[in-house]
């Protein structure tokens, strides 16, 4: 009887570290699921629309436009590095990277950024353009615990008139040709409102 007891005894031990290795295994294979926005809103782009909307008032209804790349567009956003920065990133992204660059007065890479954002729009945009959105997909900043598990992947993604709206995979390829058309409206040239869109990440 004490033989069985430990045979089973070591044969739900194996089970217990096979098991739990699986999971250890599986949440590191998924880092876009199991990431900051597990537990709350890491990336909340709904609380970038302010700092553009604040920026367009001060300068004449227009966002930000910098000739080095729209990440040191973003930058303007922020009066010192004490800005929450994390708006403006993304799933994937650290916004340290934005801060170190705020604080030191370097470039910011646009590889760095966990947003693409969309220069050359104002205020009186179509509301409906987006401005700024998520480089990776995932289950979305707004979805968190396990539900994570089963939602589709997608992206955040910020509109001009302020407001944000998660685009599932499924639908991208239809948004990213309405939005280029929409771009093309607002007088930005073809091939850089295709730039914005081309060769994300899957």
């Amino acid at each position: 009887m004490k033989t069985k007891r430990i045979s089973k005894l070591k044969t739900t031990g194996l089970a217990l570290v096979l098991l739990i290795g699986g999971c250890v295994w599986y949440v590191r294979a998924n880092p876009r699921v199991f990431n900051e926005s597990f537990w709350s809103h890491a990336y909340c782009i709904a609380q970038a629309g302010s700092p553009f909307s604040f920026y367009a008032n001060d300068h004449g209804g227009a966002f930000p436009v910098h000739t080095n790349g729209y990440g040191d567009a973003l930058l303007l956003l922020a009066d010192d590095d004490t800005f929450y920065f994390y708006c403006l990133t993304g799933p994937g992204f650290s916004s340290d990277a934005l801060k170190k660059a705020k604080t030191s007065g370097a470039n910011l890479d646009e590889a760095e950024c966990g947003r693409i954002y969309v220069q050359g729009l104002r205020e009186d945009s179509n509301p409906e353009t987006a401005i700024l959105f998520d480089k990776l997909p995932t289950p979305g900043d707004h979805c968190h615990g396990f539900a994570r598990l089963t939602q589709p992947f997608g992206r955040e993604v910020l509109f001009v008139a302020g407001h944000h709206q998660f685009i599932r995979t499924a639908d991208w390829p239809a948004f990213v040709e309405k939005q280029i058309k929409l771009l093309i409206e607002a007088g930005i040239p073809e091939s850089i409102a295709q730039s914005y869109y081309a060769n994300l990440p899957e």
